[in-house]
C-alpha cells in the first residue's frame, strides 16, 4: 500500500494509491443503533464499511477512515448529511454526473469508479465497479443479515412470483416465519411494502433482510431477476437454495439484455452463488443454466430422471376454484392439490415442494395445505363473487403470457372464455398486434379497454390491438373506460363462464400521462357489486 500525505494549505490529504490492487482491512466495530422517533438508524465507521472492497484509490483527510456513515445513498436527490454517495452507472444515467448535488446535500464520502474533479474536499473511494461495491458495503452496513437467515433465490422467465408465494405458504404453515422480496413487493407478516423492481438494489435488499431478521424471520424468499443478477444486486448473498423455474424469450433488447446468450448467462449466475440448486429438468436450457455451476443439484419435473416427479395431472374445477391435482413421486410421495390452474402450476408446486423438503421442520401436512390454499395476487387470482361463473385477475400483459393463461383456462372447458385486456402505452406496437391475434384465436369474447396508456391515447392503442384481432374470427367489444369494461363483464357473464381481467394483476394503479391513479381491480369489483 502506497500512502502519501499531501499538504494543501492548512489541510492535510491522505491518498492511498493503487500499485496493483489494494484491500484495506480493519477489525470489525459494532454497528451503532440510534433511535429517532422510534426508528432504528444504523451508523458505521467508513473503515469498517469498506473493509472488503478492492480499492483503486482512497483520498481524504487523516480522520476520514473514522467517519461515521449514517446512510448509503445512490440517488443524489436523497443525499443527506453523514451519508456515503455511491455513483452508479445505468443504461441512461450516471451517478458521477451528480456528485456536486450529493455533496451539496451533505454527502461526506463518495464511492466512484471514474475519476472526478468536483470533490470539494469530500472523501473519495475509487473501485472498479460501484455496483459490486454497493452490494458488499450494504451487507456490511446491515451486519450481514443474509448469514443469519435461510435464503432462497428464485430465477426463471416465468413463475418466480408464484413459486415464491408457494414456498412462503408452505413454510408459514410449518410455523417458519418467512419474508419475501419480489414482484409483489416486500412481504413481512401481513404487510406488503411496494418496491420499484422485482429485484431491488442491493442496499434495499440488505435493509429488508435486516428487518426480516430483526422481526424473527427464519427464511427469506427473493425473486432473482436476470437484471438483478446482471447488475450485481445479489452479489453479497450466498443463497442456501437457488431455484430455476423455466426459460423463454423475454427481456431482450433496449436497456435489458443484448441477446439470448446474455439473458441465459445472467440466469446461470444464481447457481454459482448458492449451496443447493433446485432446477426444472424438463427445460431444454437446463445444461446452459448449470454451466460452471458450483452447487449441489436437485431436479424436478415430469421426467422420470428427476428427484421430484409429477405424475397423473388432473384438473380441479369448482365455483371460484380452479386448480390441479398431481401425484408426487421420487424423493417424496404425496397426492397434491394446487389452488392455481394449469400445468405451469404443477412445475411451480414441484419447485416449492423440492425446496421445502430440504428444510427439516416442514411436514407433509404443511406442503399439502400450503399448496392447496395458496393465493398469488394477480396470478390467475380468483375473486369471490355471488355468481355461478368464475372471475379471475391476471397479470398477462404480452402475447406469450396471454397465450399461456388463455390456453390453460380453455382446458377447463368453460361455457365461454371472456378476456378483458388492453396494452401498455409507449411500448412496441407489435406487442399489441400479437395480443389481439392471440385473444381473437383463444377467447370467445374479448373486451378491449385501457391498461397503462401512459402518454398515448387509449383509442390509438385499441386500434393497434384490433389490427391483430381482425385477422381472426374472434368476437370483441370496445369499452375504453376500464371500470365500465369490468362492469360490462360482470353484468353479462353467464353460468359456467370464465372471465379473466388481464394486464393489471397485482398493480393498484393506472398510469396515465405520467400520473399513477389509484386503480385496484378488487376494489373496482367490490364497488360494482356494492360489497362494503
Amino acid at each position: 500500500m502506497d500512502i502519501t500525505i499531501l499538504n494543501k494549505g492548512c489541510r492535510k490529504i491522505l491518498i492511498i494509491k493503487r500499485i496493483a490492487s489494494i484491500i484495506i482491512k480493519y477489525e470489525d466495530t459494532p454497528i451503532k443503533k440510534r433511535f429517532n422517533n422510534g426508528e432504528v438508524e444504523f451508523y458505521m465507521k467508513l473503515k469498517t464499511l469498506i473493509k472488503e472492497l478492492n480499492l483503486l484509490s482512497f483520498e481524504g483527510s487523516k480522520d476520514s477512515l473514522n467517519l461515521e456513515i449514517s446512510e448509503i445513498i445512490y440517488d443524489s436527490r436523497k443525499a443527506r448529511p453523514g451519508c456515503l454517495f455511491v455513483c452508479l452507472k445505468g443504461h441512461s444515467s450516471d451517478g458521477h454526473k451528480f456528485v456536486s448535488d450529493a455533496v451539496a446535500n451533505g454527502a461526506v464520502a463518495l464511492l466512484v469508479s471514474d475519476s472526478i474533479k468536483e470533490k470539494n474536499g469530500t472523501t473519495v473511494i475509487q473501485v472498479n465497479d460501484t455496483r459490486k461495491a454497493l452490494a458488499l458495503i450494504s451487507a456490511a452496513f446491515f451486519s450481514y443479515p443474509a448469514r443469519q437467515i435461510t435464503t432462497i433465490g428464485i430465477t426463471g422467465t416465468k413463475g418466480k412470483t408464484t413459486c415464491a408465494c408457494m414456498i412462503r405458504s408452505i413454510l408459514e404453515n410449518s410455523g417458519i416465519k418467512t419474508g419475501m422480496i419480489g414482484t409483489l413487493g416486500v412481504v413481512l407478516d401481513d404487510k406488503t411494502t411496494k418496491i420499484e423492481n422485482t429485484t431491488p438494489e442491493s442496499y434495499e435488499i440488505q435493509k429488508y433482510l435486516r428487518k426480516m431478521v430483526d422481526n424473527g424471520c427464519e427464511c427469506a424468499v427473493i425473486e432473482a431477476s436476470s437484471l438483478g443478477l446482471k447488475w450485481h444486486r445479489l452479489d453479497s448473498i450466498i443463497f442456501n437454495y437457488g431455484v430455476f423455474t423455466n426459460f423463454s424469450l423475454d427481456h431482450i433488447g433496449g436497456d435489458e439484455h443484448k441477446d439470448v446468450d446474455e439473458y441465459l448467462t445472467c440466469k446461470s449466475i444464481l447457481f454459482k452463488k448458492c449451496h443447493t440448486g433446485i432446477l426444472n429438468i424438463d427445460d431444454q436450457n437446463l445444461d446452459k443454466v448449470l454451466e460452471n455451476h458450483s452447487c449441489r443439484v436437485i431436479t424436478f419435473g415430469f421426467s422420470k430422471n428427476a428427484n421430484f416427479i409429477a405424475e397423473k395431472p388432473k384438473l380441479i374445477s369448482k365455483p371460484c376454484y380452479l386448480g390441479v391435482n398431481f401425484e408426487l413421486k421420487g424423493e417424496r410421495k404425496l397426492s397434491i392439490n394446487v389452488g392455481i390452474p394449469g400445468n405451469f402450476s404443477i412445475y411451480n408446486a414441484l419447485a416449492a415442494t423440492a425446496v421445502c423438503c430440504q428444510i427439516p421442520k416442514v411436514s407433509d401436512t404443511a406442503i399439502l395445505y400450503g399448496l392447496s390454499e395458496v393465493k398469488v395476487k394477480g396470478r390467475v387470482e380468483p375473486v369471490p363473487i355471488p355468481f355461478s361463473y368464475t372471475l379471475l385477475i391476471d397479470y398477462a400483459h404480452n402475447a406469450l403470457s396471454m397465450k399461456n393463461v388463455l390456453t390453460t383456462l380453455r382446458e377447463y372447458n368453460p361455457k365461454r372464455l371472456i378476456v378483458l385486456f388492453g396494452a401498455g402505452g409507449n411500448r412496441p406496437k407489435m406487442r399489441r398486434y400479437e395480443m389481439g391475434k392471440i385473444a381473437g384465436k383463444l377467447a370467445d369474447l374479448s373486451v378491449l379497454t385501457a391498461d397503462n396508456s401512459r402518454y398515448e391515447n387509449v383509442l390509438d392503442i385499441i386500434e393497434d390491438i384490433l389490427i391483430g384481432m381482425k385477422k381472426t374470427t374472434g368476437k370483441y367489444v370496445v369499452i375504453p373506460d376500464r371500470k365500465e369494461a369490468i362492469k360490462f363483464c360482470i353484468e353479462n357473464a353467464e353460468e359456467g363462464d370464465i372471465v379473466v381481467l388481464a394486464g393489471k394483476g397485482h398493480e393498484d394503479y393506472q398510469d396515465i400521462c405520467g400520473i399513477k391513479y389509484p386503480f385496484d381491480e378488487r376494489d373496482v369489483i367490490a364497488s360494482i357489486l356494492k360489497i362494503p
